[in-house]
């Protein structure tokens, strides 16, 4: 048997190791309650901040009264609530002309409005600069990006009256410019091709009757599509027009180019007149232009030149790019409308190669003279076509028309032209100088930020639309 003592040594032992113990107990469960409380706070926290976050994301995004009764308008993202027609009791077709500024301030309801421009303010300007108003009546120049329909450049001169837009008025003869359509119509429907021989009787630039027939003599001379197009030969496209076309043919083809038909633009744009007889004479002298009565304006000469170079699609113009209040809000932005699909794309690659040869060997070659030279024109794919014809009062007027584009060789940047000049008692400036002047201020601003930042770095107006 053991001392007292030593029994009475062991128990406290015991109860003191009984006591650390229970102290360790405690301390554990306190420390995993205190991490366990940290860890659902964490969790609450979270979960309440992921979901004010969400309902902020809504709002912003527009979805915040999704599935509820609440009008769209009292969204933040505004809606644009105002078409191509709207605007055209806004904007003066006058205030556009000539117009240098990136946008102008409008009135809408009794609200300030700002409506961005999409002219090329260098662009506008070189052309402005270079404008021969001592020898001319009238001055019509319109440059248009094809593939989106953007205006950028607008120019002219009215000697009568300078509050006048000429860009817009259809009040020029189209003369030979309406070869274009005539050559589209017999190569989609005939099977017509740039090399095809075709036989003519007599002057190139003449329109007798006794050049209408289906002759063939010593006399006769064989020519290609090609070249009759180039040379503007007119008793070949007016033979065609009375043998190979007819008259609802032509008709038809000058609907779907835009004769006749009201195209929306955000500034009232007149309707190019067309009419068309049964007589066979009227038949030619429509097809080959020979006439006073075929109207059309600058502008539209730039929307069917836009054809060619678009894979046969028409496409509408547009100038306004957006109209926003002071706080941001778009009443309107510009979108691109295709109008219709008037020709085939291979028939338009055909049209292509006509103009082309109009500019290196036809009728526009002395005003594209050395462009193989030029730095910047030789890196261009360039194709008109061109068009004159006098007034019928006094014959003191001489309308001279280039409608054309130009393109990059190795690239996919394009601007179409359209130009008509009024000379007066003496020819100035050539429409086809016009024409080059704006082909290389364009391109030279161009290839500029091309060249500063790098081959594919810099977006075409094609590939900016298709990345949005």
């Amino acid at each position: 048997m053991q001392p007292y003592y030593h029994k009475n040594r062991d128990w406290r032992k015991y109860q003191a190791k009984l006591q650390l113990n229970n102290r360790v107990n405690t301390a554990k469960v306190r420390v995993i309650k205190w991490i366990s409380g940290i860890f659902i706070c964490s969790l609450l926290i979270f979960g309440i901040r992921f979901a004010v976050s969400s309902k902020i994301n809504d709002f912003t995004k527009g979805n915040f009264f999704k599935n509820t009764d609440v009008s769209v308008d009292k969204q933040e993202k505004p809606r644009e609530i105002l078409k191509k027609r709207d605007i055209q009791s806004l904007i003066k077709s006058g205030s556009l002309i000539n117009f240098t500024g990136k946008s102008i301030d409008i009135d809408f309801k009794g609200e300030k409005f700002t409506a961005a421009i999409s002219i090329n303010n260098n662009l506008q300007k070189k052309l402005i600069n270079n404008l021969d108003k001592v020898n001319s009546q009238y001055i019509g120049i319109v440059a248009m990006e094809p593939y989106t329909g953007e205006i950028y450049a607008m120019v002219g001169y009215d000697r009568s009256n300078k509050g006048i837009n000429p860009c817009v008025e259809s009040i020029f003869p189209a003369a030979s410019i309406f070869k274009i359509i005539t050559a589209a119509a017999a190569i989609d429907t005939c099977g017509l091709k740039s090399n095809s021989q075709l036989l003519f009787n007599g002057s190139k630039y003449t329109l007798y009757k006794s050049q209408l027939n289906n002759r063939k003599n010593r006399y006769t001379n064989k020519i290609t599509l090609a070249d009759s197009f180039a040379q503007s030969v007119n008793p070949v496209f007016g033979k065609i027009g009375m043998f190979k076309l007819g008259k609802d043919v032509l008709n038809r083809y000058a609907g779907v180019f835009g004769f006749n038909q009201k195209i929306d633009f955000e500034i009232p744009l007149s309707k190019s007149h067309f009419k068309i007889s049964d007589t066979p004479y009227n038949l030619a002298e429509i097809a080959c232009g020979f006439n006073r009565n075929t109207l059309i304006s600058p502008v539209h000469g730039a929307i069917l030149t836009s054809v060619v170079v678009n894979s046969g699609v028409l496409i509408e113009p547009t100038i306004v790019e957006k109209i926003s209040n002071l706080s941001g809000k778009e009443i309107y932005h510009t979108s691109i409308k295709k109008i219709n699909s008037v020709i085939p794309s291979n028939v338009s690659e055909e049209i292509k190669k006509l103009m082309h040869k109009t500019v290196i060997s036809g009728t526009a070659r002395k005003s594209f003279s050395g462009f193989r030279r030029d730095k910047i024109l030789k890196r261009l794919y360039i194709g008109g076509k061109t068009g004159s014809i006098n007034n019928s009062k006094s014959y003191n007027i001489r309308y001279d028309w280039f409608v054309g584009f130009a393109e990059e060789k190795n690239g996919k940047e394009k601007l179409v032209v359209s130009v008509v000049v009024a000379h007066k008692d003496y020819i100035g400036k050539r429409a086809g100088s016009y024409a080059r002047i704006a082909f290389k201020q364009y391109f030279s601003d161009f290839f500029a930020k091309v060249d500063k930042k790098g081959k594919g770095k810099y977006l075409t107006a094609r590939q900016a639309v298709a990345k949005h």
